[in-house]
């Protein structure tokens, strides 16, 4: 069952592991979408169909916050609150060369291939592409590695992945944007640590963060995070 890290009457969160898919797919594996569903309606005794609304996704080999909504109404305003950028989100991602800055913000345009599922990232603008922004700080290093805290400010295909690639930080294990091994287990080095928003109800602050992925690379960088 999905660990459930954050939850009341209006929104749920969970911790998705990098081998839990998001949304169902040609793979035909359960999404966790429908463990979630099944949570609430064993813990609630709901009878039927559970209404359960996806607010983001996180692409399959990474892991971190997960959020949905519970009722429309929630589903409705954190949807309106992720599109106006109201939702503050930051990721840690585990890469091997140093990046050129130490902290900066970088922006880019992407353009998503569908039959690749990849996005492929442009200086200027081109046709069918889309700005993207995010702002990297060097968190820590270790022999080998470097460790990033990136915060998203727009929320693009693969954007992460594929702005860090650009500048010569491919994820370790991300083979699609150049990394040169994966990493054992399929996932890639990356963790959805944190969401910062107003609740869409009760309009308090809200703050859900994960916890560090199972593994001895992630647990190297713990001071750092901490």
């Amino acid at each position: 069952m999905a660990e459930i890290i954050y939850e009341d009457n209006h929104i749920i969160a969970i911790y998705k592991k990098a081998s839990d898919l998001a949304q169902g797919d040609k793979t035909g594996d359960e999404p966790i979408d429908v463990e979630v569903k099944k949570y609430i309606a064993l813990k609630y005794k709901k009878p039927g169909d559970v209404y359960l609304g996806l607010v983001h996704r996180l692409d399959r080999p990474v892991s971190g916050v997960m959020l949905f909504a519970r009722t429309s109404k929630a589903l409705e305003r954190m949807n309106e609150m992720f599109r106006t950028k109201q939702v503050k989100k930051t990721y840690l991602a585990i890469v091997r060369e140093r990046p050129p800055e130490d902290e900066a913000t970088i922006t880019h345009y992407l353009k998503k291939n569908e039959e690749q599922n990849k996005s492929y990232v442009y200086d200027t603008e081109v046709k069918g592409s889309k700005e993207a922004s995010l702002t990297y700080r060097l968190k820590g290093r270790s022999e080998k590695f470097y460790l990033l805290e990136v915060e998203i400010h727009t929320g693009r295909h693969h954007q992460i992945r594929a702005q860090l690639a650009k500048i010569g930080c491919p994820i370790k294990g991300d083979l699609k944007y150049g990394y040169s091994r994966s990493n054992e287990d399929g996932s890639i080095s990356l963790l959805a640590r944190r969401l910062e928003f107003i609740h869409p109800v009760r309009k308090e602050p809200v703050i859900i963060t994960a916890h560090l992925p199972e593994g001895d690379i992630w647990h190297v960088f713990q001071a750092s995070i901490e």
